[in-house]
């Protein structure tokens, strides 16, 4: 984890659906965010041409160079397997890499610290532990700040709660198709939002992209335990909030599909194994291709 947290960026603006393909067309013209220009050729405000380039390096579609990431490439590159992010499986892959990158830090510490602590929660509870993190990494913070970030995270992911005459603000929340957080409603009250990140079996998340996910963690070797694959940091089932039950499913269905994969389970130790090194982009290919 890196040590000082970023929340900030964004301009105020959550994703827009065509954003990223919109960014990446762009700078595959060698145009440059930095340019006064950029407004003309994106199509936007200023502040959102800014919101643009945030979000290429946070879903890490970019890097600091402003070069493709293969990540980008695969998905929409000349011959990208979904450009227009037509397959929810593009957005799963994009949801793992936004936590993964801890460019934007909310993400990963929420999916890997703070929902840990409390299934269902509001934005003041999500706000201090975010402030204690900051304090933990001697990050300086701000509570505007804070709370804009907090506000983007949440549309995100899930359709307003209160009505808005901006339909486009209503239904371009990146991943709200995902149904990883849902709005609830509490005590009866409306006077404070609540909201709940349940651990579900995910039967429409694809075995390839938690393979994917996997594959791609540098901290793990040829033999992994089941634990860690559950609770681990940037674990499967961190990131994506499967069950112990959806998980075990999803290794049963690797094995089953993929021989060089094993999982045993010996007097309660619990591990999946790798015979041989896979690679996570033919893994990936071969899911969209079929």
């Amino acid at each position: 984890m890196q040590n000082k947290l970023n929340f900030s960026g964004h301009e105020s603006f959550h994703c827009r659906s065509l954003w990223l393909k919109k960014g990446y067309d762009f700078i595959s013209s060698d145009y440059k965010f930095s340019e006064p220009s950029a407004v003309v050729d994106l199509g936007v405000g200023k502040n959102m041409v800014s919101s643009i380039n945030y979000w290429m390096n946070s879903f890490g579609l970019t890097t600091k160079e402003n070069r493709f990431s293969e990540l980008a490439d695969f998905i929409m590159g000349a011959d990208g397997v979904d450009p227009y992010l037509e397959d929810n499986a593009s957005l799963w892959l994009l949801h793992y890499s936004l936590v993964a990158e801890n460019f934007a830090s909310i993400y990963s510490i929420f999916f890997n610290e703070f929902r840990k602590l409390q299934i269902e929660f509001n934005k003041s509870q999500l706000g201090s532990f975010i402030k204690g993190k900051c304090e933990e990494t001697n990050t300086t913070f701000n509570d505007n700040t804070i709370k804009r970030d907090l506000a983007v995270f949440l549309r995100t992911y899930i359709k307003p709660i209160k009505s808005t005459k901006n339909l486009e603000d209503i239904y371009t929340g990146l991943f709200i198709d995902l149904n990883i957080i849902e709005s609830i409603k509490k005590f009866d009250t409306d006077e404070i939002d609540w909201y709940r990140i349940v651990n579900k079996n995910r039967d429409e998340l694809p075995i390839e992209v938690i393979l994917y996910s996997i594959l791609n963690n540098e901290n793990y070797t040829h033999s992994i335990s089941f634990e860690e694959l559950l609770t681990g940091y940037n674990s499967p089932g961190n990131i994506f909030a499967i069950s112990p039950n959806g998980l075990l499913e999803k290794i049963s269905e690797m094995t089953t599909k993929f021989k060089d994969i094993t999982f045993s389970d010996d007097a309660g130790i619990r591990e999946l194994q790798f015979k041989k090194k896979m690679k996570k982009w033919e893994i990936l290919k071969r899911y969209y291709e079929k």
